[in-house]
């Protein structure tokens, strides 16, 4: 690994601290570097507070040395007035002598025009260093902009022999204490969670965070006749839950009226992208997993596997993609796989 990859691996790790916090903007590390040593580092922590160049460049006292610094960035500065001026312009003004992005920003309003205006003010700039590995960083953010539509993960717990539900709808824990809290930990970083009508009636589930910290998702549901009891969790109006029905109902603006037809996901997924949410759980049942993978409408899954045996109940979904993790979290398992 060269300097210009050391110096982005720790723009990546910088960014990281902002997952869950910075929607709708992407997360965003910088280091900037004066004479082969770091001399500030920053990220985008908050959305509509600074973006991470800012923060790096306000931590330095004396502005006249960072014409004699490199800044690297994991993402392409910007170049448009949002909440905040264009990073771009900053870095002209303030004269950096060469520029190192990560990967350019696939959002119209930018994408590529940050690059060319710093490299027009005569700055050096290189894009493309560690790429594969800032894309990653941002999965999130380039597939909402790029497919329109939300990342998916598919989340699941089976036991040892593949079941997920007792067959009598007797709600029974599979996996263990630090597997819940791992999951509280995912849903702080995506932007919704999404269950079928039976899960919701069965199990009542919270989808809240109360596990972790941070910003909590927007909860949906698919209840096709808006049978299900307002006295449930999801209903209980501590933040927001959207209702995806084929009745309309003018009284409650929680319900997105759709067709309940071979084309549901895709429809949902729709609404999902026009409520500018970049990404997405979904935690359940079995029907609505089965459509989703069979439809192809996933990008990740993560199945937690515990040790018990539980002879019969409700078979867990069978899926078929690239087993990219696989680690023990106490005595459960836990497989990550990529479409």
């Amino acid at each position: 690994m060269d300097f210009d990859e050391l110096m982005m691996k720790r723009c990546i790790e910088l960014a990281e601290n902002g997952l869950g916090m910075t929607y709708p903007n992407p997360v965003v590390g910088c280091v900037i570097v004066r004479n082969g040593r770091i001399i500030s580092e920053g990220w985008h922590q908050k959305a509509g507070e600074a973006h991470a160049e800012v923060n790096a460049v306000n931590k330095i006292k004396d502005k006249e040395i960072l014409k004699e610094c490199e800044i690297y960035v994991s993402l392409e500065p910007c170049s448009h007035f949002g909440k905040t001026p264009p990073c771009s312009d900053m870095i002209v003004r303030y004269g950096f002598k060469r520029v190192i992005v990560g990967i350019s920003d696939p959002n119209s309003k930018v994408n590529g025009q940050g690059i060319e205006r710093m490299r027009d003010a005569g700055i050096e700039v290189k894009v493309g260093v560690l790429e594969n590995e800032c894309a990653e960083l941002n999965k999130r953010f380039f597939c909402f902009h790029q497919n329109k539509r939300p990342y998916i993960i598919l989340k699941w717990a089976q036991t040892a022999d593949g079941f997920m539900a007792a067959e009598n709808h007797v709600q029974k824990w599979i996996t263990n204490q630090y597997s819940k809290q791992l999951v509280h930990l995912w849903r702080s970083q995506e932007q919704s969670v999404l269950v079928g009508y039976n899960t919701a009636k069965i199990d009542n589930p919270q989808l809240n965070l109360r596990l972790w910290s941070g910003n909590q998702p927007v909860r949906a549901v698919i209840d096709r006749d808006l049978s299900l009891d307002s006295k449930l969790h999801l209903f209980d109006g501590s933040q927001q839950t959207i209702i995806f029905s084929d009745k309309e109902d003018s009284s409650r603006p929680d319900v997105i009226q759709l067709k309940f037809d071979e084309n549901l996901e895709e429809s949902i997924l729709e609404e999902l992208y026009k409520s500018g949410l970049q990404s997405v759980i979904i935690e359940g049942g079995r029907k609505t997993l089965d459509r989703f993978i069979s439809n192809g409408l996933w990008d990740e899954a993560r199945i937690f596997s515990s040790s018990e045996n539980w002879v019969s109940g409700i078979k867990a979904p069978l899926i078929n993609g690239k087993l990219t993790e696989q680690k023990a979290i106490g005595c459960d398992s836990l497989k990550i796989f990529r479409k």
